[in-house]
């Protein structure tokens, strides 16, 4: 990047990424379902736990978001923003 370059805001990056994060938000909650099974809980079918990602992937991604800044700024040798 050159000098003249602005980064990447986090609310970019968080917009680039969502679809990232919820779709392993997706995953991680199916697979929590499917280990609810072993101690009695009813399992958490794939449409559910798509539907439920939506709204639990905009949290994720935020920190995702800032995770990558962090390793951009680092990268270029830059200080990370105070938040």
């Amino acid at each position: 990047m050159t000098a003249t370059e602005k980064p990447w805001s986090v609310k970019k990056l968080a917009v680039v990424l969502y679809p990232f994060a919820a779709g392993a938000v997706a995953i991680n909650l199916f697979m929590l379902g499917l280990m609810g099974i072993a101690v009695g809980l009813p399992a958490i079918s794939p449409e559910v736990a798509l539907v439920a990602s939506i709204p639990l992937g905009v949290p994720a991604t935020w920190l995702f978001a800032k995770w990558v800044r962090g390793l951009m700024d680092e990268a270029d040798g830059r200080k990370p923003p105070a938040d």
